[in-house]
């Protein structure tokens, strides 16, 4: 199916690492341009440039820490300066720190800000240009919004809140035809997963094997190209009439009966 992405721009928040380059490598075969916004500057980010203008059309990097909202202003700027217009924003930066009701308040504001205001403030720069292309916006979120996971309170509410924003923007932004989904992951597996799994556990085959044993689906984990698949598909006109929706790509993990397991 094509998705009709071919010469759209799109800025990708955390667009070389895990989920977020699952996405970038599935906009870019689909014929769109990503704009990777990210704090990673370096060999992991350059290589995947190059690599994608060898086969398609070249993509832009804009480097800088997303917490400074200067930063989002600048993501923004930089994009319409090079491409002359947005598509679509897919917010995915973002990291589980950890941090849960023992570590304070101080600790608990500042998960808040690394995993949430960015998502506002580069929605709120792109707006106009938003709404001159009727674009869309994809707000990578997590189950743990709507499961809880113990020790990570920080987390769990920014990716609450995350699900919000999306309901709120999808109705704030209707009379401009801006369509706002947000996926689910659950247990995708990706470098920062697997470094988890090796650096916390004594045996993490063993933790891999049980994690996945509950994973309705074929037991096993979703990838980082199924996630990308479906934020592909909900920036895409193919999915014209969908907005205000909480897409879970994860086996049925979230929503099928554990006794299936």
């Amino acid at each position: 199916m094509d998705l009709n992405l071919k010469n759209k721009v799109f800025i990708v928040t955390g667009g070389s690492k895990g989920i977020g380059e699952g996405i970038t490598r599935a906009i870019h075969a689909e014929g769109g341009i990503v704009v990777i916004a990210t704090r990673s500057e370096g060999a992991i980010t350059e290589d995947i440039l190059k690599e994608l203008a060898s086969t398609g059309p070249t993509c832009l990097a804009v480097y800088g820490d997303l917490q400074n909202i200067e930063n989002c202003r600048s993501a923004v700027d930089r994009t319409v300066a090079e491409y002359g217009r947005i598509d679509g924003i897919v917010n995915n930066a973002g990291v589980n720190d950890g941090v849960g009701l023992e570590d304070g308040p101080e600790a608990f504001r500042k998960s808040i800000a690394l995993n949430l205001f960015h998502y506002y403030d580069l929605v709120h720069f792109a707006l106009p240009w938003l709404k001159k292309s009727k674009g869309a916006i994809v707000n990578v979120s997590s189950k743990v919004a709507l499961t809880g996971q113990g020790g990570t309170s920080g987390y769990a509410a920014a990716k609450g809140a995350q699900l919000a924003l999306t309901r709120e923007w999808a109705a704030e932004l209707l009379p401009f035809s801006i369509r706002v989904n947000a996926v689910l992951p659950a247990e995708v597996m990706t470098p920062l997963y697997r470094r988890w799994l090796d650096n916390t556990f004594a045996d993490p085959d063993a933790k891999e094997r049980e994690i996945t044993a509950k994973i309705p689906l074929e037991n096993r984990m979703t990838t980082k190209d199924e996630m990308a698949a479906m934020v592909a598909f909900l920036l895409s006109d193919r999915s014209s009439h969908t907005t205000g929706q909480f897409m879970s790509v994860d086996g049925g993990y979230l929503h099928l009966d554990r006794s299936l397991t």
